[in-house]
């Protein structure tokens, strides 16, 4: 996710299929996303120099780890967006509201319910303030019957808060926790209202520096910065703290078509999908199914 708002259309009836399947036809020509290790040859230092691939049969050791391979990408640092990918908005605060109107209890179907809605979104290609579209697909997504949908999508669009983007992704922290371990320089940047630094250091996903979290270089956020994706010039803040690597060989990875997959492109970096539902089959770009996908 990006802004801390809600919104999106019924993908089922509006592009053929249950849950998905007429995605298809909106997004073409898949990518299988591969990840290789490479170690820096004896000798050489980070960045371009030359790379020795890793075999099953010349497994280094951890601390000498220095970049990754994304597809047919080359890979020495890992920005990653915030809402969608480390957290979402809190199933203990959506599940009573929605489940009046309905919607299941189960705190699994929220998580299902966000990356549905997300699809939506993009397929609706919803600008960053414009949830609408969200909102339909995630209450459909969590039970509310057809009758109920209209209302249920107001009372979720009302609810909206930066501060219930709070529910971590445990996976996405221990792939986090991963890439740190390897030398894998990392940071955030991320559409926020002024609360994601906190957040993700209150939940202990991450946090500049030492802390209970990840460490990680930077944490940028878009209400603090004055510019919000997909402005390809929000990626500069983040690079700015990877000053001794070519953006062309930093990865993005979001969950956002719009937002995070076009800015990423446009600022000349390597974009990825957090895609944990294959709701983007046949896309043009790369997708994980979660975080873990990126360590090999």
């Amino acid at each position: 996710m990006d802004h801390p708002a809600w919104a999106e259309g019924n993908l089922a009836e509006g592009f053929g299929g249950t849950h998905g399947e007429g995605l298809e036809e909106v997004f073409s020509a898949a990518h299988t996303l591969r990840v290789r290790l490479f170690t820096p040859v004896s000798g050489a230092t980070t960045g371009k120099n030359l790379r020795k691939r890793v075999t099953p049969d010349d497994s280094p050791t951890l601390k000498g780890v220095s970049a990754l391979q994304i597809g047919t990408h080359e890979v020495d640092a890992v920005l990653f967006d915030a809402g969608g990918i480390f957290v979402i908005p809190d199933p203990n605060v959506l599940a009573p509201l929605l489940s009046y109107y309905g919607a299941s209890s189960e705190l699994s179907a929220y998580h299902r319910a966000h990356f549905w809605a997300m699809a939506a979104k993009s397929a609706a290609q919803s600008g960053e303030s414009d949830w609408s579209a969200y909102n339909v697909a995630y209450v459909e997504s969590v039970g509310v019957p057809a009758h109920d949908r209209a209302e249920a999508a107001q009372a979720l669009d009302r609810s909206r808060s930066a501060y219930i983007w709070r529910w971590p992704l445990q996976d996405s922290v221990q792939a986090l926790r991963g890439l740190y371990d390897r030398g894998v320089p990392i940071g955030v940047v991320s559409n926020a209202s002024g609360q994601i630094e906190d957040i993700l250091a209150r939940s202990g996903v991450c946090q500049v520096g030492p802390g209970a979290g990840v460490p990680v270089r930077i944490v940028v956020d878009s209400f603090l910065v004055g510019v919000a994706k997909p402005d390809p010039h929000i990626f500069d803040f983040g690079l700015a703290a990877l000053t001794d690597i070519d953006r062309s060989r930093v990865a993005y990875v979001g969950d956002s078509v719009t937002m995070d997959i076009a800015g990423a492109r446009n600022a000349g970096l390597v974009p990825v999908l957090l895609d944990p539902y294959d709701d983007h089959v046949g896309s043009d770009f790369y997708r994980v199914r979660s975080l873990l996908d990126l360590l090999p």
